[in-house]
């Protein structure tokens, strides 16, 4: 069938690896939130959200309904959150943040995947407190006044909002993620992402060679099952 068929075919391949990678992964979400705060996303803020991101990624809502009531049963097994953290290569700072049914599992696959790609785990807190854990919502510009809508939303929590090509990104304290996400309903606002953001207090500026050398690390790290986000302070 030739060499087109092939990269087709492979394309298709990623595409359909990132999507179950994205689908396992709000599944988690989903889980957590339902176990933290119940099902019911009229009175669950982050379920709410949750939701949101799952139609973004064309998540069936038969499968995000599947979840949600997976974890409402009592017999469900809950995930575990758990951060683990530490150096890639050249000093750049990682933190991973996972959601595991099996820790032990967990920090010997990371351990081995840090030592393999020229990193090294840490002990916890030896990199996270360089990070601000901070809630973030993303939408589209559409027709608001950035500056009007930063007024009216501060009450809510907001911290910061951005906008780069159309997409505005706002930002609270962790704390206000559920007050930000009422105050963005209250406005009719349709938010595409919403989730958490780990930004670090200063960036490390690495050339080409030597920054390829940690994004081989990132995506490996990203690879694993039981990781759902990667942080790091690489510019």
């Amino acid at each position: 069938m030739g060499r087109a068929f092939e990269y087709r075919k492979e394309r298709k391949m990623r595409r359909w690896g990132a999507m179950a990678k994205a689908f396992t992964r709000i599944g988690k979400d989903i889980a957590i939130a339902v176990k933290a705060g119940g099902g019911d996303p009229d009175t669950n803020a982050r379920l709410r959200a949750l939701i949101n991101n799952a139609k973004a990624a064309n998540m069936p809502k038969a499968t995000v309904e599947a979840a949600i009531k997976k974890a409402t049963s009592k017999d469900t097994a809950g995930y575990e959150e758990q951060t683990y953290e530490g150096y890639g290569a050249h000093g750049v700072a990682i933190v991973v943040d996972t959601a595991t049914d099996n820790p032990t599992r967990t920090i010997a696959n990371l351990r081995a995947i840090f030592n393999k790609n020229g990193g090294t785990i840490g002990t916890s807190g030896s990199v996270e407190y360089m990070f601000k854990k901070k809630a973030m919502f993303k939408f589209n510009k559409g027709n608001w006044n950035l500056e009007e809508l930063e007024l009216e939303l501060i009450d809510g929590g907001l911290t910061e909002i951005t906008e780069e090509d159309g997409l505005v990104t706002a930002y609270a304290e962790f704390h206000d993620f559920g007050n930000l996400a009422k105050a963005l309903e209250a406005k009719n606002i349709e938010v595409t992402e919403s989730g958490y953001d780990k930004t670090p207090d200063f960036y490390k500026e690495l050339g080409d060679a030597e920054a390829e050398e940690v994004i081989k690390l990132i995506e490996k790290l990203e690879e694993d099952d039981d990781v759902q986000q990667v942080f790091h302070n690489m510019k």
